[in-house]
């Protein structure tokens, strides 16, 4: 069960603004974790509450895209910080919340959200046709958003939103954590980082601990995997 409740950083505001991303991918990852992740699509709202992330560092960092140098399927990984970065891999898209400076090339990757608004759009995204969303399990809830390519079909993230400014966009962007989240104690835990095959010794994961759409295994949590914010 959660342990502890984190403060909210920005409690006045209704988006969060250029603060949240800048600085090293590592600090980045950690203060997004219960940020609420908002993406428009025709004018419906669907959002998600973040409970994953990994960083992927500028230097020393193997996994990292920024490893091989600027290229044109990676230059918006090296825009400045609240940049987006969407990739594909396997047919599927992943997408990357840019930090630090122009040039320095480092972000976060959002690995699973708690599905939280236009749940129901999103299960249609994503083909799952699961019914209304009052009854919808933790497990189909984890079908929907739970891993980064469930994540960005549930949310219609593609190439067309590769390296658009999350400070200013209109099709994507973060707010504080909403109510649910600040009602609730929960702690992070930090692991290695998930399918990778290089540094895969270092420690840049970061999940919200006992959560149920945190990907991966359940052995990686103090006492698996049993809660949600919304339930």
């Amino acid at each position: 069960m959660p342990k502890r409740k984190l403060p909210n950083p920005n409690k006045s505001t209704s988006r969060c603004t250029f603060q949240l991303f800048d600085g090293s991918a590592e600090s980045v990852a950690e203060r997004l974790l219960a940020s609420l992740l908002v993406r428009s699509v025709n004018g419906i709202r669907l959002s998600g509450i973040v409970v994953e992330v990994e960083a992927y560092l500028s230097q020393h960092d193997a996994a990292s895209h920024s490893a091989l140098g600027l290229r044109k399927r990676n230059a918006s990984m090296f825009k400045p910080a609240g940049h987006l970065y969407v990739y594909t891999i396997h047919t599927r898209h992943c997408m990357n919340v840019v930090t630090q400076s122009q040039g320095v090339g480092s972000a976060v990757l959002i690995r699973a959200v708690e599905p939280f608004e236009g749940i129901e759009f999103m299960s249609n995204l994503r083909n799952a046709k699961l019914g209304e969303a009052q009854s919808f399990t933790a497990t189909q809830l984890r079908s929907l958003t739970s891993g980064p390519g469930r994540l960005c079909q549930a949310m219609s993230v593609d190439l067309e939103l590769d390296g658009i400014d999350l400070n200013q966009s209109e099709e994507v962007w973060f707010e504080p954590p909403p109510q649910a989240v600040l009602n609730k104690n929960w702690t992070a835990a930090r692991s290695s980082r998930i399918g990778i095959s290089k540094s895969v010794e270092l420690p840049l994961r970061w999940f919200i601990d006992g959560h149920q759409m945190v990907s991966g295994t359940a052995a990686a949590h103090s006492a698996g995997r049993s809660w949600r914010f919304l339930s």
